[in-house]
């Protein structure tokens, strides 16, 4: 990536955006419980307690999937980032989605602490969303989905060869959709969200 433009206003938030993802994924798998504690170590990060993978296999597997996205982000591509939770039969049973929107048109300086400030009450809210969470059935598996705004050409970038189209079951009907956490600044807005099937979703 250019250095130029990994310093526009979007670049920087981007970087910003992609160590946060790193974070709340890990504190999202950390929440369900997949993994033993011991699986994880305490950090700090913006001025909080975090937690960090242990496993080399788990941590890279969040870094390179979120930091992929780095420069899809930063052109506005990326609209959301799922956290998806699957039963045996690879059926999801529950998403974990942040929506994402990063102003293409800000152009004024990118105030770091303001944003992680923001960002930051995120991972005080999340601990306590476990109440809005199902518990997972035996066997499940989870992964890490990108949803494009407009599908990146392997052509023209790299980095696009990173990401290839999925085959992940969907819900037929509409899911249940439970808000945790949403801030609006400039240049970014974020919602994180719970998704569920909804109760007319035919049963596996």
């Amino acid at each position: 990536m250019d250095r130029k433009d990994d310093q526009s206003p979007q670049g920087e938030t981007a970087r910003i955006l992609v160590e946060f993802l790193e974070v709340a994924i890990t504190s999202i798998v950390l929440l369900k419980g997949i993994y033993p504690p011991g699986a994880f170590e305490r950090r700090k990060y913006m001025n909080l307690v975090v937690h960090s993978a242990r496993h080399p296999e788990l941590r890279d597997y969040i870094h390179s999937a979120v930091s992929g996205l780095h420069p899809f982000i930063q052109k506005g591509l990326v609209e959301r980032v799922a956290v998806i939770f699957f039963n045996s039969d690879s059926i999801p049973v529950e998403r974990f989605m942040f929506k994402l929107t990063v102003n293409q048109s800000y152009g004024s300086r990118v105030e770091e602490a303001d944003l992680e400030f923001s960002l930051r009450s995120f991972f005080i809210k999340l601990p306590f969303s476990e109440s809005l969470t199902r518990v997972l059935p035996q066997d499940c598996r989870w992964e890490i989905t990108a949803y494009f705004r407009s599908l990146p050409q392997a052509s023209t970038s790299k980095d696009a060869e990173l990401w290839i189209p999925t085959d992940t079951q969907q819900w037929q009907q509409p899911p249940l959709i439970t808000p945790i956490k949403s801030m609006c600044s400039e240049p970014l807005s974020v919602q994180l969200y719970l998704e569920h099937p909804g109760l007319s979703e035919p049963k596996a």
